[in-house]
């Protein structure tokens, strides 16, 4: 898929000159997941990955969660009433025998690229039951150095391509607790680009992924909260604020939240017995 950016003319305006020029700009368009031929979702994303992020959505809701239960995905042909195919529409065909979701629940089935929650009927329908304890091996935890966190968010925008051209992307990455870069997506919704890594994730057959830390560009909502729960992922890390139903949720299952990671500096809301901490900090 080639339609990551477009170009539009823009009016320039710099110390009082003016000049019209050419910008490059994130493209978004509407995806609509489809689950066994049912409409399911749509969403406003960035072009690309189209697959992983509809994988990485059903992991959120607790349809999926390995790859055998994923039999394909596919464009759908003849999308539009006169047959043409605009690779907005993907149909998820599970594994035979797979429970599905209740289609009748209350829910508005349009999700902006803003917020992938905003036609959920309510709290409680968010909190879905995670298939993996965030533990593998409670006694003996994945932990992170602090001066490993600290370079997280500088290494996730040193990958950031498409942000460079545009200044218009949220970005999701994962690390190891060595700081390795796993994989990295971007898309104008922040939530749409950790159901791309997460998405990918269950293709490969990857999922649990119990040692991991996905890192985020912008706040750490309640919603990209659960999807790290839903994928196994035991530390979640922004450069940004999370919501108090964000730092709920992490105290509730264990999960490991760090928000405004910036330089040397950042918040542990919870979790924080998975990052080496100096002495004095962890015995005051």
């Amino acid at each position: 898929m080639g339609r990551v950016t477009e170009r539009r003319k823009v009016i320039r305006i710099r110390d009082g000159a003016v000049s019209a020029r050419p910008d490059t700009l994130v493209a978004e368009e509407p995806l609509e997941i489809r689950l066994n031929g049912k409409p399911l979702a749509i969403t406003m994303r960035t072009p690309g990955d189209d697959f992983a992020l509809a994988a990485g959505f059903l992991v959120s809701e607790g349809v999926l969660g390995t790859a055998e239960e994923l039999r394909n995905i596919l464009y759908c042909a003849g999308a539009t009433a006169d047959g043409v195919n605009t690779y907005n529409v993907v149909d998820v065909k599970t594994a035979p025998g797979l429970a599905m979701p209740d289609f009748t629940l209350e829910r508005n089935v349009y999700t902006t690229s803003s917020c992938g929650l905003c036609g959920k009927a309510s709290l409680d329908a968010v909190r879905t039951t995670a298939r993996w304890p965030l533990d593998a091996s409670p006694d003996t935890p994945v932990r992170i150095e602090l001066a490993t966190l600290t370079a997280l968010p500088d290494r996730l925008r040193a990958a950031q391509q498409v942000f460079e051209r545009t200044g218009g992307l949220h970005a999701a990455a994962l690390f190891t607790t060595d700081g390795e870069l796993l994989d990295v997506r971007e898309d104008v919704g922040r939530h749409n680009a950790v159901d791309k890594i997460v998405g990918r994730a269950l293709q490969q057959g990857r999922l649990p992924l119990s040692s991991a830390v996905l890192m985020v560009s912008g706040r750490a909502s309640f919603e990209l909260a659960q999807k790290a729960v839903m994928a196994g992922i035991p530390m979640l890390a922004a450069v940004s604020a999370p919501s108090s139903l964000a730092v709920d949720l992490a105290r509730e299952t264990g999960l490991t939240l760090v928000g405004f990671l910036r330089g040397s500096s950042m918040n542990v809301y919870a979790g924080e017995h998975r990052i080496v901490l100096p002495a004095a900090a962890a015995t005051s």
